[in-house]
C-alpha cells in the first residue's frame, strides 16, 4: 500500500475551518479555546506548508483566496466525516451516554433541577450537560443534542420548539410589601437590578418600562451583574427588583422566594429549541431525551397559565 504524503497536523485544518466559518481569527480561537495569536501562527504555518495564502483581508473580515476555497471544500467534508465516524465508534463503546449542550442560564435554572425526573425514567442513560454560552458546532461530533435560545428561522427543520420566554419584574415578597409596589411608577422607590449581557438586549429595564407606559423613571439605585443567576440571588435577598425570565424563574415563584408585583409582561421574539446532532438522530437515548424535554416543556406551559396572576405574600 502506497504511503500518504506528509500532511499538516489535523489541528491546523480545524483552525482553518473555524476561521472560515467565523470569518474571524478571534472568534475562531474562542471556539477552539486558543489565543488569537496561537491560531494566527497555526494558519501561517499551514499556508507555509501548502505554499500559498489561504486568506485575504476584506471589508467583511477574512475572505478566502481561490486556493483557500478549494481547500475548504475538502477540509469541511473530511472533518465532518471524521467527526461522525468518531461519534459512531464512541456510541458503540458507550451507547448510553448523551452529551447535551446549552447555555449556563438554561442549564442552571431549568434543565439541571429537572434532570432527576429523566434519571428516574432512564437510569441507564448517562447525561453530560455541557453548559457554555458559546455556540457549539454540532457537526464536530462532540455534542449529541443542543438546546438553543434563538429565532425560529435560524434553526434546522428537525428542531423542536420547547417554549418562549416572557419578561416580568420579580422581587422578594418582603421588598414588595415594604415598598408597597402596586404600580410600575412605584419602581422609583427601589433599586433596579440589571444584566450586562449584549446577547439578551431585550432584558433591559428601559424596554420593559416603555412597554408599561413609564418614561424617564429615576430609580432609587442600580446594581449591575454579568451573570443572570447572581442577579436572581440579589433579587431573592431583597437587594432590588429584577426582570424575571419566565419560565426559567418559575421555580422561585412557586416557592414564594420571588413574586410578581405587576401583571405587565412582554414576550421576546426568541424561543428555546431542542436540536439533535446528525449523528445522534437514530440513537434511542437521544430520542428518549427529546421526548422527555417536550413533556417537561408542555407541563411548563400549563404551569405558567396557572400562575398567570401575580402573587403577593405577607412579610414573615
Amino acid at each position: 500500500m502506497a504511503r500518504l504524503p506528509v500532511l499538516p497536523t489535523l489541528d491546523f485544518f480545524r483552525g482553518f475551518d473555524a476561521a472560515v466559518r467565523h470569518k474571524s481569527f478571534t472568534r475562531a480561537a474562542e471556539e477552539l479555546h486558543l489565543t488569537q495569536s496561537a491560531l494566527s501562527r497555526e494558519i501561517k504555518k499551514l499556508e507555509e506548508e501548502i505554499g500559498t495564502a489561504l486568506f485575504a483581508r476584506g471589508r467583511r473580515g477574512l475572505e478566502l483566496t481561490p486556493a483557500g476555497e478549494t481547500l475548504h471544500v475538502v477540509v469541511r467534508s473530511v472533518l465532518r466525516e471524521v467527526a461522525q465516524a468518531v461519534a459512531t465508534i464512541r456510541a458503540r463503546g458507550s451507547a448510553r451516554r448523551l452529551t447535551v449542550s446549552t447555555t449556563v442560564t438554561f442549564a442552571s435554572l431549568w434543565l439541571v433541577p429537572r434532570l432527576p425526573h429523566f434519571r428516574e425514567q432512564h437510569p441507564d442513560v448517562e447525561v453530560f450537560v455541557s453548559a457554555d454560552n458559546r455556540l457549539i458546532d454540532l457537526d464536530r461530533g462532540e455534542v449529541d443534542l443542543a438546546v438553543r435560545f434563538t429565532q425560529a428561522q435560524k434553526v434546522p427543520q428537525d428542531a423542536l420548539r420547547l417554549f418562549g420566554e416572557g419578561i416580568v419584574p420579580v422581587a422578594s415578597p418582603k421588598l414588595v410589601a415594604r415598598e408597597k409596589l402596586k404600580r410600575p411608577e412605584d419602581l422609583a422607590r427601589v433599586v433596579l437590578l440589571h444584566l450586562e449581557d449584549a446577547r439578551v438586549p431585550w432584558l433591559d429595564w428601559p424596554v420593559w418600562l416603555t412597554a408599561a407606559g413609564v418614561r424617564d423613571l429615576a430609580p432609587a439605585g442600580n446594581l449591575r451583574f454579568s451573570q443572570y443567576d447572581q442577579l436572581l440571588q440579589a433579587a431573592i435577598a431583597g437587594q432590588g427588583i429584577a426582570l424575571g425570565r419566565r419560565p426559567l424563574i418559575d421555580a422561585f415563584l412557586a416557592a414564594g422566594a420571588l413574586v410578581m408585583p405587576f401583571a405587565k409582561r412582554y414576550d421576546v421574539p426568541y424561543a428555546y429549541f431542542a436540536i439533535p446532532a446528525a449523528h445522534a438522530r437514530e440513537r434511542p437515548e437521544a430520542a428518549a431525551f427529546l421526548a422527555w424535554l417536550m413533556a417537561e416543556a408542555s407541563g411548563e406551559a400549563l404551569s405558567q397559565d396557572a400562575r398567570a396572576t401575580p402573587r403577593r405574600r405577607r412579610p414573615s
